[in-house]
């Protein structure tokens, strides 16, 4: 069995060109993984649903190959874990909800096809939190229990993506795309020991993309390394005419992000550390500061100037915008009529309605009932208007400090404790920092920066103006080449050749 584990998108191509192995063996070593630690040992309940087609469609590109002697695309033969919000014409898509387990979408979602056309292999679908709605953890009703860290599986995997979080780290597949609203690409690709991109909103189409807040809602890459996310981040980026957002997206793309895979990227780059988010309400574990500050120092050590005191005027009393139950509202009901007649509710109250095993999980039930009983349109709504001008001050505020200060990017961790132990319901702070990403809607890349505690990883944030994924990419690569701190989880390792 040719060994897939921590194998790049790189590798597999040179590995089909030279005849090493073939994109169905390749996939049948993901699916071997997958029976081996998804449903059995370490029990880490990362999908959802596996693609029964795999191995043919993985078939089907090797005899394409073979007859052309070429790659059919950018991830030709490359197996992909894609979080279940995001539609399939050939699998289900459940949004994690039990009433929806059974749906198949009419038509792919935009990345999909883009996906498809690229040449990738949709190996499987993954958990999440229901409707996306998680940050914490990954818990839904369509597969009974946690999704569980692979590091340590008494922990939280990080939500709501945390089941791509999960199966790329655990080798399930090549790379995976999550979604992100509130932080929803980076807390779980932080806990992963992972490399997750938020882009600017509007780089990426969200049509056929279940949505949660459509302002600040975007897909986005987990993968286990720079290279890879760049890779994939050249294939799903694109001006999609359902998505308005994206109209400005095809002027503002590279011909490819690679381009920016630089080991001395970060040299003479000014990077300003946004240590006001230490002053914030939950404080920080003393664990996770030193890791941050060891990363710091790394930076600089790579040739970064460190602008150590970078300040936001008045950024600690910041409101933090909210996600109200009136966009909620709209977006899903909008969202439901999109997915056509067959689709299992038109309203949200007909889910909040839903028979006994059918309805959405306790945890989120009363925010279902919430966003059922809301009768004004976001336009109406004191809240939602309060909190888009919120996020307009956020913008300006953070544009004008980083201008002031000429700096390239900021940086500052994802999480401000560790994980959590599955189960904790508040009980423990978390001090999530994903909140400013979704507020300014601008890009974030998030890197690996070491393991605290009993061996959970934790990441730090670059974040940048609009558009500027490509020098994040850049000081993000720098940094680990020169750090190379992702390790796979010991829980899951390589599989043995039975032959």
């Amino acid at each position: 069995m040719f060994p897939v584990e921590e194998i790049t998108i790189a590798q597999l191509h040179a590995a089909y060109l030279e005849g090493k192995t073939t994109a169905r063996e390749v996939t049948e070593a993901y699916l071997e993984r997958i029976a081996a630690y998804d449903k059995r040992g370490p029990y880490l309940n990362a999908l959802i649903t596996v693609n029964p087609n795999a191995v043919a469609d993985a078939a089907n590109l090797d005899a394409a190959l073979k007859s052309t002697g070429k790659l059919t695309g950018r991830l030709h033969g490359i197996p992909i874990i894609i979080k279940d919000n995001i539609d399939t014409s050939d699998m289900p898509t459940s949004s994690g909800v039990a009433l929806f387990k059974d749906f198949i979408p009419g038509r792919d979602a935009f990345i999909v096809q883009r996906l498809h056309l690229a040449g990738a292999i949709i190996l499987a679908k993954s958990s999440l939190s229901e409707l996306a709605m998680g940050l914490a953890d990954t818990i839904n009703s369509v597969l009974p229990g946690f999704t569980r860290n692979p590091y340590n599986t008494a922990y939280a995997s990080g939500g709501s993506s945390g089941g791509t979080g999960v199966a790329i780290a655990a080798n399930f597949g090549t790379v995976g795309i999550g979604t992100d609203t509130g932080g929803s690409v980076r807390a779980p690709s932080s806990i992963n020991n992972l490399v997750g991109i938020r882009p600017t909103v509007g780089l990426v189409s969200r049509t056929g993309m279940a949505p949660l807040d459509s302002q600040r809602d975007t897909p986005g890459p987990m993968t286990r390394t720079v290279e890879d996310a760049a890779r994939l981040l050249d294939v799903i980026v694109g001006e999609d005419p359902a998505d308005p957002r994206t109209a400005d997206a095809e002027a503002r793309i590279p011909p490819t992000y690679t381009a920016f895979l630089d080991r001395a990227g970060l040299k003479d780059a000014r990077i300003g550390v946004l240590r006001q988010v230490f002053k914030l309400q939950d404080g920080a574990d003393p664990r996770v500061i030193e890791l941050f500050e060891t990363a710091i120092a790394d930076l600089r050590g790579a040739g970064a100037e460190i602008v150590d005191e970078f300040k936001v005027p008045g950024f600690e009393k910041f409101p933090r915008p909210p996600q109200t139950a009136a966009q909620y509202k709209a977006d899903w009901e909008r969202f439901f009529a999109y997915e056509g007649p067959h689709f299992p509710v038109k309203t949200v109250a007909e889910l909040r309605d839903a028979p006994a095993g059918k309805g959405v999980h306790a945890l989120h039930a009363a925010r279902v009932a919430e966003v059922a009983a809301v009768t004004k349109t976001p336009d109406e709504d004191p809240a939602t208007v309060q909190g888009r001008k919120d996020e307009q001050r956020y913008r300006e505020a953070f544009s004008a400090a980083m201008d002031v200060a000429r700096v390239d990017a900021l940086v500052f961790p994802v999480w401000t404790f560790p994980p959590k132990i599955n189960g904790d319901r508040g009980q423990t702070p978390q001090g999530q920092l994903t909140f400013i990403g979704s507020a300014t809607q601008w890009p974030v890349v998030v890197v690996p920066m070491g393991f605290v505690g009993e061996n959970l990883p934790m990441g730090f944030q670059f974040l940048g103006r609009p558009w500027s994924e490509g020098p994040l990419i850049r000081f993000a690569y720098a940094y680990e080449q020169l750090t190379r701190h992702r390790r796979p989880p010991p829980i899951a390792p390589p599989i043995l050749d039975k032959k």
